[in-house]
């Protein structure tokens, strides 16, 4: 039980006792740096209810919890907070607790209805870029997140694998590839069909400046250009079922799944369920029938079917186009509900989505209540700012895009040039080097990314990330594989008992930043933010640091406090191992 759990019903006592009122709604604060405490009580809220000074109310509930609570030490009251003093024996025994709790801030699933978590949702016309990669490192963080929060968890994705975007590339490789293949080009295969999106592009822009030169306008250039036509006529054969069209898609959509699945494993993220839009892009449409009979939807003069969301603050959206055809709001709404269909577990859903699709989902979400889905009170939609490069924005259609596989190249690359200039990897093999630059490499690219707000747009600075100094994964590495270092050459029991009750400062801190790790990754799954866990790991590793300087662990004079520093280092490394393991990244035992 958390130090707040405890004093709640003290303090609710205590007030009922000295006040003769009813109070729960306690707010607790940790104690400012400069004031003497360990919890602080905010009194301000009770000045509505009791007619006193803020000093007064504090002073009367302390002294009542000198009295009652054997947790309190001693308190003082500034202005209208009061601050605890709390006995080191709780937070020792406290310590001991943890320290046996193997599986520490980790709660066993208890939820009888799952999440599901969707992210990267590629298109296969190209490679996965660094946007997708802070969608696969959210999502994926967020669904570990939930899951150690006691949720069961379905981590999924939905491919876009149909369109016009497909055809340009296919009609690209059609007309100019020569039979091109991965194998023969050594290429991976998302790079290669994005390769000839690139091509599909720059043909397009010729085509246009060559009608525009004959006495087109732009937009009759655009539309009247022979490589658009193609790839718009190659749609319609894919739509109709064509066979050398879907013979062609079929050929190129493997060789980029087989391109993403190599990226996937080396970013360390998976999935349990694959959705593609060519199975899904006609779902929903039987729902508009369903929803016209509810009077969810209505339908135009010319044959449209529509929803009036107005009331709501939204406007008008069309589900149902006057041809028949589906718009993406139809196929999302069809998805969601096939998903519920698939696991009938599911009751809620993470959409890791773009902030550009904010309105998006607002309708979406709208939709499917209206429709009467009990599901739809626990829709999310996990969404999150762009990422930016120093070099300006990235544009796939001019092949400007920072290329995910590129980038973990680069990180690793940059890990290494790094930790040779420090040169402490001597004895290390070869084997053993790369896979630790490849650890660090890839735990800058992560921690760099999530320790930020999902809602915050990113300029992603790699060397900068990569820094073994300051809020970097590289430096909290460093920490654990430090900790590491003094549990191996500790010569003494470490499992003994230490038999301590007085704490010095910096080993009360630690404890006490400790203790906050279960209730840290319950917020970190109510917000959805990754970036909660981050920069708490962040804190934890300052802390311990300044434990580290300030205190001899190994080198303790007393046996007791040699056994208990050595055991405190051990859970602080276990906890930052714990805390890195929900946000995807490793830690190395040596650095």
């Amino acid at each position: 039980m958390s130090l707040s759990e405890i004093l709640r019903p003290k303090i609710a006592e205590a007030v009922q006792s000295q006040f003769g009122v009813a109070f729960d709604k306690i707010e607790f604060q940790a104690t400012r740096k400069d004031f003497d405490g360990d919890i602080t009580v905010v009194i301000f809220p009770l000045l509505k209810l009791v007619k006193s000074s803020p000093a007064d109310i504090g002073n009367k509930i302390g002294e009542f919890l000198l009295q009652t609570a054997p947790q309190v030490r001693s308190y003082n009251v500034v202005s209208g907070f009061l601050n605890l003093v709390v006995a080191d024996e709780f937070y020792t025994e406290s310590f001991e607790k943890m320290r046996q709790d193997e599986n520490f801030g980790i709660a066993p699933v208890t939820s009888e209805k799952a999440v599901m978590v969707e992210y990267s949702s590629p298109n296969t016309n190209k490679p996965l870029h660094l946007g997708h990669v802070r969608n696969n490192l959210l999502g994926y963080s967020v669904a570990e997140i939930l899951k150690a929060a006691g949720h069961k968890v379905y981590k999924t994705q939905i491919i876009n694998d149909r369109g016009i975007h497909i055809c340009k590339s296919m009609v690209a490789w059609k007309n100019f590839g020569e039979g091109a293949t991965p194998g023969s080009t050594a290429l991976k295969g998302d790079k290669l069909a994005g390769a000839f999106y690139v091509k599909f592009d720059q043909i397009y822009k010729e085509q246009i400046a060559t009608l525009i030169a004959e006495g087109a306008s732009e937009d009759e250039a655009k539309k009247q250009a022979p490589i658009m036509r193609e790839a718009q006529q190659m749609l319609l054969d894919w739509e109709a079922g064509k066979p050398e069209v879907l013979s062609l898609w079929k050929k190129m959509n493997a060789w980029v799944y087989e391109g993403f699945r190599q990226t996937y494993e080396n970013l360390g993220v998976d999935f349990d369920s694959y959705y593609y839009e060519s199975d899904t892009y006609l779902l929903g449409k039987e729902v508009v029938q369903i929803g016209l009979e509810k009077g969810v939807f209505e339908r135009d003069p010319d044959g449209s079917v529509w929803i009036d969301l107005t009331d709501e603050g939204l406007d008008r959206k069309i589900v149902l186009r006057s041809d028949g055809t589906a718009v993406y709001m139809t196929q999302d709404i069809g998805t969601a509900i096939q998903r519920v269909k698939d696991f009938p577990d599911v009751g809620g859903m993470v959409y890791t989505v773009g902030n550009e699709q904010d309105y998006h989902f607002k309708v979406l979400f709208l939709i499917l209540k209206k429709l009467g889905f009990n599901w739809s009170e626990n829709l999310f939609h996990l969404s999150y700012g762009m990422v930016d490069l120093p070099s300006g924005k990235m544009k796939s259609r001019e092949g400007t895009v920072v290329d995910a596989d590129d980038l973990m190249a680069e990180m690793t690359s940059t890990a290494k040039a790094l930790s040779e200039e420090l040169g402490k990897l001597d004895g290390y093999s070869d084997t053993e080097k790369n896979k630790l630059y490849n650890i660090i490499g890839l735990g800058a690219l992560k921690y760099y990314i999530l320790k930020v707000d999902p809602k915050k747009r990113i300029l992603f600075n790699p060397e900068e990330s990569v820094d073994f100094a300051g809020n970097t994964g590289p430096f909290i590495q460093y920490t654990y594989a430090r900790i590491q270092s003094i549990i191996r050459k500790a010569d003494f029991d470490i499992a003994a008992s230490a038999g301590r009750t007085g704490l010095h400062p910096k080993e009360k801190e630690l404890i006490k930043l400790l203790t906050q790790y279960p209730s840290v990754i319950i917020a970190a799954a109510e917000n959805h933010s990754p970036a909660l866990i981050a920069n708490y790991t962040y804190e934890l590793v300052k802390e311990y640091n300044s434990f580290y300087q300030s205190v001899p662990i190994i080198g303790a004079d007393e046996s007791s406090d040699r056994i208990f520093r050595v055991q405190l280092s051990k859970k602080v490394g276990s906890v930052i191992a714990s805390a890195f393991k929900l946000l995807g990244i490793e830690v190395p035992e040596r650095m």
